[in-house]
């Protein structure tokens, strides 16, 4: 938050663009008390964008919660699609799909945040003309969005934000050539997000199939390359830069961890309920079973601080 009212403040009256925001929140938040903060934090009105709503200079559209915000020719689209990067909204689908309807005529701002859910979008609007800006690393609170942007994409600028204002209302007064076609890829990608088409053969012409499972949905997976960043993707939409993908991997083992130890300790105590109730001959095989148990349960509990241990340093 603190971020963003540093750049809604420096918009001028009658900006002669429209912006659009994304910002990462939980699917129970409203984003209201963003919106209204946002919109006294400058001179710009903001509001949360609807599905069908015609778009306008001047004003500035914040993705509502657990949902995409989506450019198409003149309007916005709000969907229920995939999440990309576990997000939703997700940076990527709005870059990908405002590169795709508007080309060179865009201007992609990557500010502070954890991970890399932006690059891809980014990536796709270079290629489409566009222009690229990340927050100095040094100036964000959270360096890794505009730091992988950086590493992955190359910006045209990178800035602190107390400067991005001037920059902005210069490059949206500047003359620009004709468009020319996006490419195909990024077409197909931005239909996937407005669900248009979500089907084996237009993911099978983005990329190649991998022995890995989306962790999202349990279906496989294509690899996308795009320079030094790989992507994966399900035909499903779920979609994952592989850092992210290994997180929510991560997550997802120490998940199937807790439920394997409550098993074992659940199993341990029926073992030890039942040898309770046994002759002395079969209740000493059932201690043997019981001691067995526990075994697997200090094994497990060894898993499972080694997991908290490996999050705590990606974190």
């Amino acid at each position: 938050m603190a971020a963003l009212k540093k750049l809604v403040a420096q918009f001028q009256e009658g900006f002669p663009a429209p912006v659009f925001i994304v910002n990462h929140m939980s699917a129970d938040t409203t984003g209201e008390a963003l919106v209204r903060v946002l919109d006294e934090s400058g001179s710009l009105p903001c509001v949360h964008a609807q599905n069908d709503q015609t778009f306008k200079n001047g004003t500035i559209y914040l993705a509502p919660s657990d949902h995409h915000m989506l450019i198409v020719r003149d309007k916005i689209l709000i969907t229920k699609g995939a999440r990309e990067n576990r997000s939703r909204p997700a940076i990527d689908p709005l870059f990908r799909s405002a590169a795709v309807a508007y080309g060179n005529r865009v201007i992609g701002i990557i500010l502070t945040g954890y991970l890399n859910d932006g690059t891809s979008g980014m990536m796709a609007i270079k290629r489409c003309g566009g222009v690229c800006v990340a927050q100095d690393p040094e100036d964000a609170a959270y360096p890794d969005m505009p730091q992988s942007v950086i590493a992955n994409v190359g910006v045209d600028y990178c800035l602190p934000i107390a400067q991005m204002g001037a920059l902005l209302s210069e490059l949206v007064s500047r003359e620009l050539p004709e468009n020319k076609d996006p490419p195909e890829d990024q077409v197909i990608e931005s239909r996937i997000a407005q669900r248009v088409l979500s089907d084996l053969p237009s993911v099978k012409a983005l990329g190649e199939q991998v022995p890995y499972n989306c962790p999202d949905c349990g279906g496989v997976l294509w690899q996308i390359a795009e320079g030094e960043l790989l992507r994966y993707r399900c035909h499903t939409g779920h979609a994952f830069t592989s850092s992210v993908l290994l997180a929510q991997q991560t997550a997802k083992i120490e998940e199937t961890l807790w439920v394997a130890l409550r098993m074992f300790e659940e199993r341990q105590n029926l073992l030890v309920a039942m040898s309770k109730n046994e002759d002395k001959r079969a209740a000493s095989s059932i201690s043997g079973r019981a001691k067995d148990s526990q075994v697997h349960i200090e094994r497990i509990r060894a898993m499972l601080k080694t997991t908290e241990k490996g999050s705590s340093a990606a974190a």
